[in-house]
């Protein structure tokens, strides 16, 4: 009798398929999938889904996912039939923007390992002969892009994880999800109770409502998308066979939000140019019966709203002049805040899953990392840019989803720049300094809802001031985009040498305590956490495999009280999951209550000390220490960190005090030159650092050793989770290494994402870069073979131009760490 969990999959669309197949394949055979429309064709989006997979884009996940997509359907056949036809992918250009774009994608397939190149318009229209070379001025030709024959894998899929043991349930609707004691049990259905250990949710747009029997608020929105199909081309007659093999490339024009594949002698035209259309899904038909003909993906095509497309789409594509629009409909597919799909565990519910908001193109990729998380408990690729948990509470608020899920709708297919923020909904989470910093000029990014200056207006004044070797080159267009390069010059420069103010309140705190607090810190982390009272320890979080989940500081406040800086809603997730059941540590997030105020540069203690009666001196608070103190009568908690390599505090005080305690600070730091700092300067000092940030430079497909961090990394201290890993590792047996580049000609900033070339191949990418005002000098880390060592000459491709590099020993900056530690 098998042994492994009973899995229920709720959905028989590409997702759940994919699952079935990839969990059946590593043994698990106890997997039923049910779903409430007909099999094979259930009638989601799978069901209407175009196919066409680009496999490039700006995250290195959600390639790979795509990647995966590719190579799986390449080798899957319906009873002879192909499920994946390598047609090539083809996205052209008919403005300057759009070509520097393609050639920075082009960037992104060399770091991500697509094989893709930039060609001319002659050569787009030999690609895809219906095209008019004289519309556009060149295209990215990615050869192994191509048709995903959706429908068609699905039943290949279906066929094979049934062979392997699954069950697939056809007429079956999920009413309700089953549980005890916090675990799931099952599901019931219209046609009776489902027993599980383990249910997934791929029920795509129908997400929402299912993740809601289990508790979960899923931040999803189901939208509706126009699809069309011509006529019959004679372009096109006779150049494709009966089974529809296409030739040409797919095609997008993303200047006006079209993509194109044949069918057959017709076209398939698909758009995002029409205004968003957010659907209710109480207004969709409803499928109860394994024979309901209706498709509750395919809504009622409307004309009125593809008229400007058409137009568009003609122009480009001279065969589509007196071409007709034979069919149409509005394919329902779902939208996340950020774009993203969502994976992964209820907080609510043991055994309760996610994959949801997922597209063919990733659906293969999606399912392997589904799969290994179920079996092996880590995905090989990272995850936590998909996490479910990666969002904020109130980003998961009704308005908040549909506001940016529209957005997004909208933004699909424009050319968006690393820092471009988002226009709405804004001023949603704001420290109390955050009136000060607007009188200050302050220019505001935003993360998670939260305001986050980036530079601060009043200090343009400061750049005449500016010493000429701290004056910063001009910078291209998009490098200086969302950036002011002789303020973040001035920033930088009073950090260095005088004082500066610098807001890290949206940096989540959690609280941890109880009698069993120090050996649940103790088992998670890779540092020694029994210190004394006032330690502060910065430390990494693992995976069983020994891949760098976090990085984190754990201050010990009192023997059994712990404030523990994280990196997000997900490690605040992980913590709260691995909570002892016998209620010995309390956890809790005390980000919103609480603030703080970085105060950095060699005279931070000139400025914090006379507005104290505690000892601030290098005798009294060591550096990695902390104490509770008092700040001109303000209760606050100083720790001795710095990120920015100087001297200074982590200053921290409940939410009431905060204004007074950046009032404080600001007045007495006037004669001291003292200005308040953003992260874009902040950015620069933690690179010359060599500081890692967590989820850009380093992830689970890392491990210490590789990133730079095995310094904070103590096996002999007991067991934790991924010592067993690092056994037999060290840096010494890397073959890989996070490294840091200096560019060449003093002037060219890259933004991250680039391909690194060594020896004229492509060899790594870029995953951190800023400008080094303090060495005058653009600077970058990127992820390269062990083998390049300092001295090394490599090059980074921005754009459509090599930029040279070389490997430096780091950290650039006070590599004695005197200035720190004064």
């Amino acid at each position: 009798m098998s042994t492994t969990p009973r899995v229920v999959i709720i959905g028989a669309g590409i997702v759940g398929a994919n699952l079935a197949d990839e969990l059946t394949e590593r043994g698990w055979d106890r997997v039923t999938v049910l779903d409430q429309g007909p099999l094979p064709l259930t009638g989601g989006s799978t069901s209407h889904a175009p196919g066409l997979v680009y496999q490039t884009g700006p995250s290195k996940t959600m390639t790979a996912f795509a990647q995966y997509t590719v190579e799986k359907f390449t080798g899957l056949d319906a009873d002879g039939a192909w499920c994946f036809n390598r047609v090539g992918g083809l996205e052209i250009a008919t403005t300057p923007e759009r070509l520097a774009d393609l050639h920075r994608k082009q960037g992104w397939a060399a770091s991500w390992g697509v094989p893709g190149e930039v060609v001319g318009p002659q050569e787009c229209a030999k690609l895809h002969p219906l095209l008019d070379p004289d519309r556009i001025l060149g295209g990215l030709h990615t050869p192994t892009d191509g048709l995903a024959k959706a429908s068609r894998a699905v039943d290949a899929l279906a066929r094979r994880a049934q062979a392997r043991g699954a069950r697939f349930q056809g007429g079956t609707r999920v009413v309700g999800v089953k549980q005890s004691g916090g675990r799931v049990t099952g599901v019931e259905t219209t046609r009776g109770e489902v027993p599980a250990d383990i249910v997934v949710c791929c029920a795509g747009f129908w997400g929402r409502a299912v993740g809601a029997m289990a508790g979960m608020n899923l931040p999803l929105l189901p939208m509706a998308h126009q699809y069309v199909r011509t006529g019959p081309l004679p372009e096109l007659a006779g150049r494709n066979d009966e089974h529809g093999e296409a030739r040409m490339p797919i095609l997008r024009h993303q200047d006006r939000d079209l993509y194109f594949r044949e069918h057959v002698d017709r076209l398939g035209v698909g758009s995002y140019a029409h205004r968003p259309m957010p659907v209710g899904l109480e207004d969709l038909p409803r499928v109860d019966g394994p024979t309901e003909a209706s498709m509750p993906s395919m809504l009622p095509f409307t004309g009125e709203d593809f008229a400007e497309s058409w137009g568009y789409a003609r122009r480009l594509l001279p065969a589509l002049e007196t071409a007709r629009i034979e069919d149409g409909f509005n394919g329902v597919f779902s939208f996340t805040p950020d774009g993203g799909p969502l994976i992964g565990e209820s907080p609510e519910t043991a055994g309760f899953w996610i994959a949801e908001a997922v597209w063919v193109t990733h659906s293969a990729g999606v399912a392997r990392s589904v799969a290994q998380l179920l079996v092996d408990g880590r995905s090989e690729v990272e995850l936590h840019g998909c996490d479910v948990h990666r969002f904020d509470e109130i980003e998961t608020a009704e308005a908040y989803v549909e506001e940016t899920a529209r957005q997004n709708f909208i933004e699909i297919y424009d050319v968006k720049h690393p820092l471009q923020p988002r226009l709405s909904p804004r001023d949603l989470r704001v420290s109390p300094f955050h009136a000060r910093q607007k009188e200050l000029g302050a220019v505001f990014l935003e993360a998670h809802g939260w305001e986050r200056p980036h530079w601060y207006g009043a200090n343009a004044a400061l750049a005449k001031e500016l010493p000429m070797d701290w004056r910063p080159p001009s910078r291209d267009a998009w490098s200086g985009m969302f950036h002011d390069p002789s303020v973040v010059a001035v920033e930088a420069w009073r950090t260095r040498t005088a004082v500066a103010l610098y807001d890290m309140t949206p940096l989540k705190r959690l609280e941890i305590g109880g009698p069993g607090a120090l050996a649940y810190l103790d088992g998670l982390t890779t540092g020694r956490m029994d210190k004394s009272v006032g330690a502060v320890t910065y430390t990494l979080l693992l995976d069983a495999a020994g891949g760098v989940r976090s990085d984190i500081t754990v201050a010990r406040l009192g023997e059994q009280e712990f404030q523990v800086g994280v990196n997000g809603n997900i490690d605040l997730e992980y913590f709260r999951r691995r909570l002892p059941g016998d209620g010995s540590v309390q956890l809790r997030d005390v980000t919103g209550g609480t603030c703080c105020i970085g105060v950095w540069g060699p005279l931070a203690r000139d400025l914090v000390q006379p507005l104290s009666r505690d000892d601030f001196s290098h005798e009294g608070l060591k550096f990695f220490r902390c104490k509770r103190a008092h700040i001109a009568g303000i209760p606050v908690t100083a720790m001795r960190l710095s990120y920015v390599g100087e001297l200074g505090w982590e200053i921290y005080t409940s939410a009431e005090y905060g204004r007074r305690l950046w009032d404080v600070l600001y007045e007495a730091g006037r004669g001291l030159g003292v200005v308040a700092a953003g992260r874009a300067a902040f950015n620069s000092l933690r690179l010359e650092k060599g500081y890692r940030a967590w989820g850009t430079d380093m992830t689970t497909e890392h491990d210490p050793y590789e990133a730079g961090v095995g310094f904070a990394v103590r096996p002999d201290k007991g067991p934790f989770v991924g010592r067993d890993a690092l056994a037999g590792r060290d840096e010494s047996t890397v073959t890989r290494r996070l490294t840091c580049l200096t560019v060449d000609d003093g002037r060219s900033v890259v933004l991250g994402s680039e391909p690194v070339f060594l020896d004229g191949d492509p060899a790594g990418y870029v995953t951190s870069a800023a400008f080094s005002h303090t060495l005058g000098t653009p600077i970058a880390y990127a992820w390269l073979p062990a083998s390049a060592t300092p001295g090394t000459p490599v090059e980074i491709k921005y754009f459509d131009r090599m930029v040279r590099a070389t490997v430096a020993a780091e950290p650039l900056v006070d590599p004695e760490m005197k200035r720190i530690r004064r």
